[in-house]
């Protein structure tokens, strides 16, 4: 990467990546739901004998 590349890129504010989850609610519910989807998705597979 050139000198100029990078500090065009150090100016550029980050961009956030969006999940679709609510604008104002506290991260750590998205968080704590999507482990919890994750893990009960996991079951399910398991169950079901496709691992």
């Amino acid at each position: 990467m050139s000198p100029t590349a990078a500090a065009a890129t150090a100016d550029r504010p980050r961009a956030r990546t969006r999940t679709g989850g609510p604008d104002d609610g506290p991260a750590i519910l998205e968080h704590v739901l999507g482990w919890t989807l994750v893990v009960v998705l996991a079951m399910f597979i398991t169950q079901l004998g496709l691992l």
